[in-house]
């Protein structure tokens, strides 16, 4: 028997180091912080710097733009309603969401935006927890109408600017058909945005100001939110998207007068947080103990069991696994997930080197984040580098696999 550290082998440890330090060292990857915990020991690894002409070296407390991988902590927002019974699974989401009520829908999914026919129901919370509702990123709808008018009207990149407030967002959302029926196919991220619009019309409170009294603050995550504040702008690294032809370091946002650098006026659930390595892994162990944080109950047992199983039906998944099969190459191996909880994804089957049951999402600017409740493991890896090439998805790839080869 090796060494043990709370879990994990030290040569494992030391393994995981070498292996991360390489991708820093290839110049690919300025800086990266990697937080794994299990059994209750944290080990942290704070490589590289904060840009990629060198400077502050990244620490333990820098602040990443998480991307898609706030979705798995802004849906607890929506799951304190569930638990208070101020929303319902089944209820209509109209009184709320008016801009949603009376649905039209495609024809065919792929069809001119003017053939369309009534929707048979209307759309529901758990359509929209569960990211069925009728819209949304779909690989298998790319050259489509309703794709092209979806990304018009809704979609606020890094490169397209900022989002019209959550009203105006709204209203530009009503103005669409849908592609498919409520509650019949998976879609990704639209419902996720559509979601904290409705936690903060049933709370009568901006999102941020919701999550963090119920959520955030109750944890201890004191640097996770939808902006950077000016006293902490100096922990947050620029967001680089590698140009895919000469990987040169294109800036897709500055830090200081950057677009997380001040509030912005549509607070997004889908990918809006910035948060650290500790923050997540506070909310992760949350989750891992059942909604419990210490002695304090945040979330109910069954509240966070229905966000961490599987909630396709058979032809959901099936949907989803074969949309996800043909663009393997642009998805770090997401496709090997199969299925979907509430804002995050949980392993059906066994793909990769992580078991059934774990559940996180992964971000576009290079963000990972999964518990693990068979082993008790958290594991975080946060960079500053954007997926339009593959050197952050290839990263995250292999600190996983290296992680799992770690266990004691």
């Amino acid at each position: 028997m090796g060494t043990s550290n709370g879990g994990f082998s030290e040569a494992g440890l030391r393994r995981l180091r070498k292996v991360l330090a390489q991708h820093v060292e290839s110049k690919k990857i300025p800086g990266l912080v990697a937080l794994v915990s299990r059994g209750g020991r944290t080990h942290v690894e704070a490589i590289g710097t904060m840009r990629h002409d060198g400077g502050a070296p990244i620490r333990r407390d820098t602040i990443f733009r998480m991307a898609s991988t706030s979705k798995p902590v802004t849906m607890a927002a929506a799951m304190v309603l569930l638990d208070e019974c101020r929303l319902r699974l089944d209820d209509p989401v109209d009184p709320w969401l008016p801009e949603l009520a009376g649905r039209r829908v495609l024809k065919r999914p792929d069809g001119p935006l003017e053939d369309t026919v009534p929707a048979r129901r209307p759309i529901t919370v758990r359509d929209l927890l569960t990211s069925t509702f009728g819209l949304g990123m779909d690989f298998e709808l790319l050259d489509s109408p309703i794709r092209a008018a979806t990304f018009e009207r809704l979609d606020y990149s890094v490169a397209s600017g900022p989002a019209p407030d959550p009203g105006e967002w709204m209203r530009r959302l009503g103005e669409l058909p849908l592609s498919y029926q409520p509650g019949e196919r998976w879609q990704y991220d639209l419902s996720n945005e559509v979601l904290g619009v409705l936690v903060a019309r049933v709370t009568g409170q901006p999102l941020e100001t919701f999550l963090r009294e119920r959520i955030l603050a109750p944890l201890g995550m004191k640097d996770t939110g939808f902006h950077v504040p000016a006293d902490k702008i100096d922990r947050l690294p620029p967001l680089y998207g590698p140009d895919p032809q000469t990987g040169e370091f294109l800036v897709w946002d500055e830090a200081a007068g950057g677009r997380s650098s001040r509030p912005p006026a549509f607070q997004g659930a889908g990918g809006g947080l910035v948060s650290t390595a500790d923050d997540y892994h506070a909310y992760f162990q949350m989750l891992l103990n059942h909604g419990m944080h210490g002695s304090e109950r945040i979330l109910s047992r069954p509240a966070v069991e229905l966000m961490t199983t599987n909630r396709l039906t058979p032809g959901q998944q099936a949907a989803r696994d074969a949309t996800y099969r043909n663009i393997a190459h642009i998805t770090v191996g997401q496709g090997q997930h199969g299925g979907w909880g509430l804002g995050m994804a949980v392993r059906t089957y066994r793909g990769d080197y992580a078991p059934i049951g774990q559940f996180g999402w992964d971000g576009g600017t290079g963000t990972t984040a999964y518990a693990d409740p068979d082993n008790r493991l958290t594991g975080i890896l946060l960079t500053q580098v954007g997926m339009s090439t593959p050197d952050s998805a290839r990263l995250i790839h292999d600190f996983w696999t290296t992680l799992y080869q770690a266990i004691d």
